[in-house]
């Protein structure tokens, strides 16, 4: 019996990451979900994960513990007020100090490590350079030269053995194009959580970039915002 093929997708739990679960599961790969607690403020998105790799089917799902508080830099990890109301083109114009130093970089070693023990060449993640907040480690140009790197730094790359490959199928995508994707896909974002800023008992707040940009995929792709908000927001 021919087994499927492995893939480890990063999972965090946002509507980007989950959208990436389901075309993977979609292609026929073994989903292993990778998810990482590196001291952010939106721990909501922990369980978010969870509830997630639950629904779609992952054979496992890894979570590993970082604490990039200690580093700090970033409104996420650090005392750093989360940027909120402000409008897409101040978006566009800059990265934002929600950016956390050298994150994809961390997760995609962790990702990079876990793929050569399970003798895996497939890593899937979320990013795209469309709606992407302006993060220089959402770049095509960058995941192609983490994938360089990962090829010359892995004993089965140097062996010949496999090729790792970075899969990032959202790339091109706007929000809504993803999501439109997602629901064809029987992805239920009810349980996925964007928001940086989120309320005690998980509701986003619907101002900050995360939650400006899922709000307008949603408008976008004439489908239903099933996200629970913290108040009553105007229309975009």
């Amino acid at each position: 019996m021919k087994r499927n093929p492995k893939a480890i997708v990063l999972t965090s739990g946002g509507l980007d990451s989950s959208t990436v679960l389901a075309l993977a599961k979609k292609k026929a790969f073994d989903l292993y979900a990778l998810t990482f607690s590196y001291g952010q403020r939106h721990h909501h998105e922990l369980e978010a994960a969870r509830r997630v790799a639950g629904s779609i089917g992952v054979k496992e799902h890894l979570f590993v513990d970082l604490d990039l508080r200690r580093i700090g830099g970033s409104a996420l990890t650090a005392d750093i007020n989360v940027p909120k109301s402000r409008s897409m083109k101040r978006i566009a114009q800059q990265i934002p100090v929600t950016y956390v130093p050298a994150r994809n970089t961390i997760f995609l070693s962790y990702a990079l490590a876990w793929a050569e023990v399970m003798l895996c060449s497939e890593i899937f993640m979320g990013v795209n350079a469309i709606d992407y907040s302006g993060y220089p480690d959402c770049r095509p140009e960058y995941i192609a030269a983490f994938e360089k790197m990962a090829n010359l730094a892995t004993k089965a790359g140097v062996e010949g053995r496999s090729r790792i490959r970075i899969r990032t199928p959202l790339m091109a995508m706007n929000k809504a194009q993803i999501i439109q994707t997602g629901i064809a896909l029987g992805v239920d974002y009810s349980i996925t959580h964007s928001c940086y800023d989120p309320s005690g008992e998980g509701l986003a707040c619907g101002r900050c970039d995360s939650c400006q940009l899922r709000r307008l995929g949603f408008k976008q792709a004439c489908v239903p915002d099933p996200t629970r908000y913290s108040e009553p927001l105007p229309p975009l």
